[in-house]
């Protein structure tokens, strides 16, 4: 019999966490802990007056609403403008209630709304804090976005843009796995503590194979083995990714190749070879053939 689903670990269960961020780093975040199991509180500024329709405080909400509303799901949504009285009144106490504050404002801005974290520590002792920065140190206070962060640790490498907000997408992870140190270490210890996350470092980490040469042209994963690349087929494109010795021999026994050495694998032959094969096949002939011969491909 199947074993049953395994229920979801939901270790932020108890756990409130109270959000000033905003766009697109912030809100992923706090998607996720909210999944694993935070109660979940996003203060968001008025919607300004030049606002498209039905948008809110929060850009992403003009940007795309279909973004906004996916990565809201389940969080409370409250509104509050921080230059009135009122709305500090309301930021002042939901951090009484919180166990986390999760920001992206530039150092700056958090230290004029009164939130440095020398002053937030004395006021609110309990309340640990993660803060999404665009860089660390003086950067800190530049100006940058996803694709500025992308382009310095050489992940553009042409005029297309990226087909996704890697360094934001990052900074999320790394901000998710702040608010879990930050838990940890007020479970650990009793105290509270401030990570930063730069998104910046989150583009490093993504790019951290080139510098190890991992990707360079001409290696295993860099178009060096012929098992590993893109190639043209019938009616479309195939990423194949047959590298491990079993997968080579399956793919070279299918193309017609004695040898699957790994020496054999970078030789312009084989990658001849390979690229003949596949050019001859339909994208469902090579989906057939990923699920009867156990090879990695994926069909575009």
């Amino acid at each position: 019999m199947p074993s049953a689903p395994a229920r979801p670990v939901r270790p932020l269960r108890g756990v409130r966490i109270l959000s000033l961020a905003l766009n697109l780093p912030g809100p992923a975040a706090l998607l996720r802990c909210r999944a694993m199991g935070a109660t979940c509180v996003k203060l968001e500024p008025p919607a300004r007056a030049s606002a498209p329709a039905g948008s809110t405080g929060d850009p992403m909400s003009h940007y795309s609403r279909t973004a906004y509303e996916a990565m809201h799901q389940g969080i409370k949504v409250l509104v509050a403008d921080l230059k009135t009285d009122k709305g500090r009144a309301l930021l002042q106490r939901e951090l009484e209630r919180a166990d986390v504050l999760l920001t992206s404002f530039r150092p700056s801005a958090l230290n004029k709304l009164g939130l440095g974290w020398k002053e937030l520590h004395q006021r609110y002792p309990q309340l640990s804090m993660v803060a999404i920065f665009g860089a660390v140190g003086a950067q800190a206070e530049e100006p940058g976005h996803d694709l500025t962060y992308m382009a310095e640790n050489g992940l553009i490498t042409g005029l297309e843009l990226p087909p996704t907000l890697y360094a934001d997408m990052g900074g999320a992870l790394l901000a998710t796995e702040a608010v879990l140190q930050a838990r940890l270490q007020q479970l650990q210890t009793g105290k509270s503590v401030r990570l930063a996350v730069a998104l910046s470092e989150a583009a490093a980490w993504l790019a951290r194979p080139r510098p190890w040469g991992v990707v360079d042209t001409g290696t295993a994963v860099g178009g060096g083995h012929a098992g590993y690349r893109v190639y043209p087929c019938k009616n479309g494109r195939v990423a194949l990714a047959a590298l491990e010795p079993h997968f080579a021999a399956a793919l070279a026994e299918l193309a017609g190749l004695k040898d699957a050495s790994v020496a054999a694998m970078f030789k312009p032959e084989t990658h001849a070879a390979v690229a003949a094969f596949l050019a001859g096949k339909t994208r469902r002939q090579l989906d057939v053939l990923a699920t009867s011969r156990d090879i990695p491909l994926h069909t575009l």
